[in-house]
């Protein structure tokens, strides 16, 4: 597949009931999540108004929950060879917490921690029949709909941003001073900017990754978490080139983020 290494390639959702996620996530991003999976496992696609993929959501089982796993949002991050790739996770103090895996049609993954515990799949996705240069499109710097920002929030911001650069060429592109709180790290891979990584903020309970989803309007995507009965954690703030972003937790408690205009007020 033409993805380049180092890149962000899929998205997914775990839940313990993917249709309250769906009512709530198609009403806050726009998204229309498949009502039924198509095979035997409740993997469901989250399909995007321009007709393309957002990335999935898989139902968590009761013997997924009673294992640890908890409703949260996951990031895929292509790689050459999945099983060197692990190896090198796990030889700076990271952890894999599931094995190389084949998946018939989709590729061969992994689910690794980075040596802070912050958590992702690694991939070598299988091309779709007859598209041997095919690029995923789940992450756009500008469209809603997409995933349009990955964030690290990390014991050691530092260390972080030094690992992944040898592991997936990521580049420490400037940063924003935080005062007190340090500096908000810019990430960018592919010669755009994909993210950053920050300090663990006080009352954050450890480290992890959380991507922020495209919206039309942050105001709306705000009154409609509410309405949905999800949480808002920090409200709207305007951010550099003059959109909002604000962080969330959905009904069964999985964390993400929202970005866009704010059209309320004119902007």
């Amino acid at each position: 597949m033409a993805d380049t290494d180092g890149a962000f390639i899929w998205y997914e959702l775990m839940t313990p009931d993917p249709d309250a996620a769906k009512a709530f996530y198609d009403r806050v991003v726009g998204w229309d999540i498949e009502a039924q999976p198509a095979g035997e496992m409740d993997y469901r696609m989250i399909r995007r108004s321009d007709g393309g993929n957002a990335g999935g959501v898989l139902r968590l089982s009761e013997a997924m929950t009673a294992g640890g796993a908890r409703p949260a949002w996951m990031g895929y991050v292509s790689v050459a060879d999945v099983d060197a790739a692990v190896a090198a996770f796990e030889a700076e103090g990271g952890r894999a917490h599931m094995p190389a895996t084949d998946m018939p049609g989709v590729g061969r993954i992994a689910m690794v921690a980075d040596p802070r515990g912050a958590t992702l799949y690694l991939m070598k996705p299988t091309p779709p029949p007859g598209q041997p240069d095919a690029v995923s499109d789940v992450f756009s710097v500008d469209r809603p709909q997409h995933v349009r920002w990955n964030e690290l929030a990390t014991t050691d911001d530092a260390g972080a941003l030094d690992f992944y650069a040898r592991h997936f060429g990521w580049k420490h592109d400037g940063g924003m001073p935080m005062g007190e709180l340090g500096t908000y790290n810019f990430i960018a891979q592919g010669g755009r900017m994909i993210g950053a990584v920050m300090p663990l903020m006080p009352g954050m309970p450890a480290s992890a990754w959380s991507f922020y989803f495209g919206v039309d309007d942050i105001d709306r995507g705000a009154a409609a978490i509410r309405e949905g009965g999800g949480t808002v954690i920090a409200e709207p703030m305007q951010i550099p080139g003059g959109e909002y972003s604000l962080s969330a937790a959905d009904p069964q408690g999985a964390h993400f983020g929202l970005v866009g205009p704010r059209h309320a007020s004119g902007e």
